[in-house]
């Protein structure tokens, strides 16, 4: 693994994805370790064009749309994120497994068709190591209660989160080496710490 690896970080909402990730970016810059930090959806001008409407509570697209719709969001991100590629730590809160884990697991659209989207817009440019967070139920919902405003991506039923975190918990088991499950049921400041010793293991 190169020391300017490619990080994901992955799951379900209120796994405390973006949190970690805002951490991780709080320790490189401490550091002075260069890095990037991209959202899915989103991140460049027209990718946040592109968020606004698939998250917005209004719309209603089927699950091909939203296919479709998230690969021209990464497609408008990843000439940047190639340019800094080996050159930079870059960190994407989303990627690949999420498009794989909601738009397959969790609607059906078939996995070949995602696969073969993915190869036009990546080619060879592709995810180090992800970090998967996982909630349960309980907390999930009283965590989305907390947020003052919810998207369309925060109104699915539980059954479809549940078979989302399932679809990205098949996903690590493939290739556990390249995956660290945190159980975001847990304390916040504890599993920083394992995050943050992770990253530091694999950039040295």
């Amino acid at each position: 693994m190169s020391n300017k690896p490619v990080f994901a970080f992955e799951g379900i909402e209120c796994s405390g994805k973006s949190l970690h990730i805002k951490n991780v970016c709080k320790f490189l810059k401490k550091k002075k370790i260069p890095y990037i930090y991209l959202r899915e959806p989103g991140g460049s001008k027209n990718s946040e064009i592109i968020r606004k409407l698939i998250l917005n509570k209004k719309s209603n697209f089927n699950q091909n749309t939203d296919l479709f719709l998230y690969s021209a969001s990464r497609s408008e991100n990843i000439k940047e994120l190639k340019k800094f590629h080996k050159k930079k730590i870059i960190l994407i809160d989303r990627f690949t497994d999420s498009t794989i884990a909601y738009q397959h697991f969790g609607m059906g659209v078939d996995l070949n068709l995602i696969k073969k989207i993915h190869s036009v817009i990546l080619n060879d440019f592709k995810i180090d190591f992800t970090f998967l967070n996982v909630v349960n139920e309980t907390n999930m919902l009283q965590r989305l209660k907390k947020r003052n405003k919810l998207n369309r991506y925060d109104t699915f039923s539980v059954k479809f989160y549940k078979k989302v975190q399932k679809g990205f918990l098949t996903l690590a088991k493939k290739e556990p080496n390249k995956y660290k499950i945190i159980n975001s049921n847990l304390d916040i400041k504890f599993n920083k710490d394992i995050i943050l010793a992770k990253i530091n293991e694999l950039i040295k």
